[in-house]
């Protein structure tokens, strides 16, 4: 009778401590996440039409609206978006500020703006008190950083404490990293990690002058369109010696995750962008990914 209570209680005692280490090593899964980039738009043109330099063939689908996203996000523990204006839509953000107002809690906004109106300063203002945090520049097809328009809508984003959030080619990050100097009060969040890779070789001069930038202290990156970058392919694994250069440099407090979605969508799962940063890189740290898929984006966009 006492060998088989003995044999119980180490029985139980084994129970618990093989249940002790499978906790130890499989950390519970990282909740409420923040996607940091996510376009929407609707097929309903009567009241969001579209830009005149644009039709509805011109769409990458009829529409993608705020409960398709939100349903596939809260399957991966994703439950805010920053939401990015999308190009359909031109200067009129109307549809984005409408979807941040049916859901404060969950949406935060960056827009865009022409830079060269004569009432930025007020339009800034007026957005600001609707949820956007920051301002699209497209540098991609040319290099607009010493036009006097752009250099005033950075001076004047960073006294409202808004970023300037580029998308651009990594040829533009000297530029831009002039500018942050110049204004070294004004938040920078460079979209897609400047897109190094997106003609499928990872070059190390694109990765140095990105890194280079981690020296102006209000610069953040978005670790985002993954499907863009590289190889092109799930599971991503090629872009980790990229990332890790990149977090060597500006560390998890500024980086942060985004999908863009639906474009991540339209050839791979949203799961195969957040589970890169949350699954695949063994040098990240829990603390790391939770900064990353999480505190970055809710300090800035959120707070």
């Amino acid at each position: 009778m006492q060998t088989g209570r003995l044999a119980s209680r180490r029985g139980f005692l084994a129970g618990s401590l093989t249940a002790m280490q499978h906790s130890l090593a499989s950390p519970p899964p990282l909740e409420n996440l923040i996607d940091a980039h996510v376009h929407l738009w609707t097929n309903d043109f009567a009241r969001y039409p579209l830009a005149p330099e644009f039709k509805p063939s011109d769409m990458l689908k009829p529409r993608y609206v705020g409960q398709d996203l939100l349903t596939e996000a809260r399957r991966n523990g994703v439950n805010r978006i920053v939401l990015v204006q999308m190009s359909y839509y031109g200067f009129d953000n109307s549809y984005m500020l409408d979807t941040i107002r049916a859901k404060p809690g969950t949406f935060r906004g960056i827009a865009v703006i022409n830079p060269a109106a004569a009432d930025t300063e007020a339009t800034i203002r007026k957005l600001g008190a609707s949820g956007v945090r920051g301002f699209r520049i497209n540098t991609v097809e040319r290099s607009p950083w010493a036009e006097d328009s752009v250099v005033k809508l950075f001076q004047q984003a960073g006294k409202h404490n808004m970023a300037i959030c580029p998308l651009m080619n990594p040829q533009s990050l000297p530029e831009l990293d002039r500018l942050c100097g110049r204004f070294p009060d004004t938040p920078v969040i460079i979209d897609h990690i400047a897109r190094i890779g997106t003609a499928g070789k990872l070059i190390d001069a694109d990765i140095e002058a990105l890194c280079s930038i981690a020296r102006d202290p209000k610069t953040w990156v978005k670790l985002s369109a993954f499907y863009a970058l590289g190889e092109k392919r799930p599971p991503h694994d090629d872009l980790a010696p990229l990332i890790r250069r990149v977090y060597g440099a500006f560390g998890p407090k500024r980086l942060m995750w985004g999908s863009d979605c639906p474009f991540q969508t339209e050839t791979e799962t949203y799961k195969d962008s957040v589970s890169l940063i949350r699954d695949r890189l063994s040098y990240l740290t829990a603390e790391d990914k939770k900064w990353i898929l999480r505190r970055s984006a809710e300090d800035f966009f959120f707070n």
